[in-house]
């Protein structure tokens, strides 16, 4: 849900390069290359600053990483042998605390500092679409199937529902301390809302079903995308339109969204291997890369899973080949 602290002054020039260059796909390979499921991976996050990532796979469950070392940390184990209880929605909370980890039926939360489960919880009624932890594990939100989004203090086990949408919630997310939710369903509606009142603060009507949302962990911008060629970027304390995502194709769609620490950048991944870095203020793409797809695949396809900006020159992807890898940004 999903950054570098602060941004890269040297990062401007680099963009301004590559826009004069007219190049819009990266073909170089990435800079560094590590597997982290042999057999792919069903789901993962990287943390906001690029320095960790959970992967769930076959092999491990769910394997908790240093992606600064390429170390493993933890292999956390969730005790599931069936197929309908794969761990498919992972999110690392903004300050690297916790891990929230959800199959369809249940979730689950791990203190990364000490390794241990500091509960497991089945939901009611509906499936588990998305999730996501705010900082210290306080707060869970969970989209779910029957059009409903809960929102839980997990201190003193208070929930509240927000019962807006009117189908299937795709995507949620909210800010690193938890006041502050978005969410986008099939019903062609994201709402940014207030997590304990409940009160819509912003309706961000589309012309086909929501897909993907996100917030920028600083408040500043709201990303929504539907399923044709509504993408958009907004001002998080006014609900402006900032900008759209400009690009060529009948669509786009998204798997994995990160801003920029300085709010200047936009990162997307997408189902079909591809990378992009967008330019906020005007909706530009400034340069793509493909990440790798996993050895044999064929086709050869990928699931971007999560992307995130690594250091001041550097951006890192985690995707469904279980394959992590870093890109130089200015590659050309």
């Amino acid at each position: 849900m999903t950054q570098c602290k602060k941004m890269f002054p040297i990062l401007l020039f680099i963009l301004i390069s590559t826009i004069l260059s007219a190049c819009s796909d990266s073909s170089s390979s990435p800079k560094e290359q590590y597997i982290h499921a042999v057999d792919g991976a069903y789901t993962a996050d990287i943390s906001n600053d690029g320095k960790y990532s959970i992967v769930s796979s076959v092999q491990h469950e769910l394997s908790y990483w240093d992606l600064e070392k390429n170390a493993l940390i933890y292999n956390w184990g969730v005790g599931k042998n069936s197929s309908d209880n794969l761990v498919l929605a992972v999110d690392i909370a903004d300050n690297n605390s916790h891990v929230v980890t959800a199959d369809k039926e249940a979730f689950a939360l791990w203190n990364t500092t000490t390794g241990e489960s500091e509960g497991y919880w089945k939901v009611r009624e509906s499936n588990i679409r998305d999730i996501v932890v705010a900082n210290e594990g306080r707060y869970i939100l969970i989209g779910k199937a029957n059009s409903v989004v809960v929102h839980i203090n997990i201190t003193n086990g208070r929930r509240l529902e927000f019962l807006g949408h009117q189908e299937k919630v795709n995507s949620v997310d909210m800010l690193p301390n938890g006041r502050i939710a978005i969410s986008g369903s099939n019903d062609f509606v994201a709402y940014v809302w207030d997590t304990q009142s409940g009160q819509v603060i912003y309706r961000f009507n589309h012309t086909s079903r929501v897909t993907k949302v996100a917030l920028d962990p600083k408040g500043k911008y709201a990303f929504t995308a539907d399923s044709k060629k509504g993408v958009y970027i907004w001002n998080l304390a006014t609900g402006e339109q900032i900008s759209t995502l400009d690009f060529i194709n009948r669509q786009e769609i998204f798997s994995s969204v990160r801003f920029s620490p300085d709010g200047e950048y936009l990162l997307t991944g997408a189902p079909n291997r591809k990378v992009s870095l967008w330019q906020v203020s005007s909706g530009k793409r400034l340069n793509t890369w493909l990440v790798s797809p996993r050895k044999g695949s064929r086709p050869p396809s990928a699931v971007v899973y999560s992307v995130a900006f690594r250091d001041n020159n550097h951006i890192i992807t985690e995707s469904s080949s279980g394959i992590n890898e870093v890109w130089p940004i200015n590659s050309q």
